[in-house]
């Protein structure tokens, strides 16, 4: 059976901890989109983890962790996490590499760079991990396939200075930054090809030969349906595709063996970088209260440490950001960081030129939404520790159902604490 694991909102709902839970029983974990840009933080027995590349399965002494075709790979991250949670006393996990995988280049990190500093003050926010020039190379056709690594040297020499007639006229005339070198490039790939080459295989075989085998395969997204290059608030976006549709593609599987697709939504909102974020508190003490308080050790970007920008619950986005994964089960998180409220605000509906939507709109009609807020009261106590649904407070249980209907989709784990433990699972009201 496959499973998608995949963010219903902005990014940063907490999905390491729901993929960490969930990969205990798979016997593969994939990472399908995305690359370093953003990272999964995962707290078990091992300790507290800020994954970016490495599929959440790592921590399985049984579980075989995939980098699919979709991933944006920069090879020495990689590298540099398994090295780093190996260091820490978890065993070295099982990788395999999609030879149809792409590579991020150290001038894909570099333009990015450049390019964020040229737009100043209209920049879109990067994390600066190359991952825009990464994609825009991919689909322009010249990128690097793992596969290409085994290229003849003088075939791949001939790769090389073909792409850098076209980049260099852009570094030196645009940026006025170092041309890239042919040979200098041409040997970080040899480095790369001896980083990974044990662990390269045809992915989209392997999954396949597993799928008819019977296996448990776990599919895991990166950021949030708002993120998607196709369907987020377009151009605060990511470069790749967020939504559970694009696993088929991003590791190599039909679409219709994906038969759970898990969308993981906060009990409050939040959002790195910048873009359309309607329930965004305007109070900074109120949202840096929360943000303080939020997630474990609070909510900071896990690839930038920049501080999260804070908002209520929103029904409106949330509802959109399921619909569009095709969710069949919501795992709804930290929950238990909302206890201090005395009362807790959630958006239900946007303003848009005097008429109320409870609609996600497009970017251009996004920029003049208000939040519509109702206030729900709050429990005031610490939830940490509970495991059965029904020794939640009464207003909590109150808040998770008047969430679960104006979203529609059914909340069936409730998470209320950092640990892999801390779940609650429930039967949807639905």
């Amino acid at each position: 059976m496959v499973k998608a694991v995949v963010g219903a909102n902005w990014g940063d709902e907490g999905k390491g901890k729901i993929t960490d839970l969930l990969a205990g029983d798979a016997d593969i974990v994939v990472r399908f989109q995305g690359g370093a840009n953003a990272g999964h933080t995962i707290k078990n027995r091992y300790g507290k983890f800020a994954l970016h590349t490495l599929p959440s399965g790592a921590f399985n002494e049984n579980t075989v962790n995939i980098i699919g075709n979709g991933v944006a790979l920069n090879v020495p991250i990689l590298m540099g996490e398994i090295d780093d949670i190996v260091s820490k006393g978890v065993p070295k996990p099982k990788i395999l590499i999609s030879e149809r995988a792409q590579l991020i280049m150290p001038y894909h990190i570099k333009f990015d760079e450049y390019e964020e500093e040229r737009l100043a003050g209209k920049s879109f926010g990067s994390t600066k991990s190359g991952i825009a020039p990464f994609y825009s190379d991919k689909f322009a056709k010249i990128g690097f396939q793992v596969s290409d690594l085994w290229d003849d040297k003088e075939d791949l020499l001939d790769k090389i200075k073909g792409i850098t007639v076209q980049k260099n006229v852009l570094l030196e005339d645009l940026y006025h930054k170092p041309p890239i070198d042919v040979n200098e490039t041409y040997e970080t790939l040899m480095k790369y090809k001896e980083m990974i080459e044990p662990y390269v295989c045809d992915v989209s075989l392997y999954l396949d030969e597993a799928i008819r085998a019977g296996k448990t395969i776990l599919l895991e997204g990166q950021l949030g349906t708002l993120k998607d290059c196709d369907h987020g608030i377009y151009p605060m976006v990511t470069s790749s595709n967020t939504i559970a549709a694009y696993g088929a593609v991003g590791c190599g599987i039909p679409p219709y063996e994906i038969k759970q697709i898990i969308s993981v939504c906060k009990a409050y909102s939040s959002a790195v970088g910048a873009g359309e974020f309607v329930s965004e508190i305007l109070d900074e003490d109120v949202a840096d209260e929360l943000r303080r308080r939020g997630g474990d050790g609070g909510e900071y970007g896990a690839t930038t440490g920049r501080p999260r920008r804070m908002g209520w619950f929103d029904c409106v986005a949330s509802r959109y950001g399921c619909r569009l994964q095709g969710t069949t089960d919501v795992a709804f998180t930290v929950l238990d960081v909302l206890g201090y409220l005395d009362e807790i605000p959630v958006c239900t509906g946007y303003e848009i030129d005097g008429k109320v939507t409870t609609d996600f709109p497009v970017t251009r009609l996004l920029k003049k939404a208000k939040p519509v807020l109702e206030t729900l009261p709050g429990w005031k106590c610490d939830i940490t520790g509970i495991r059965n649904y029904e020794d939640l407070p009464e207003n909590c249980k109150n808040y998770i159902s008047f969430i679960e209907k104006k979203i529609g989709y059914p909340i069936t784990m409730v998470s209320n604490g950092p640990g892999r433990d801390d779940i609650i699972y429930r039967k949807s009201e639905l």
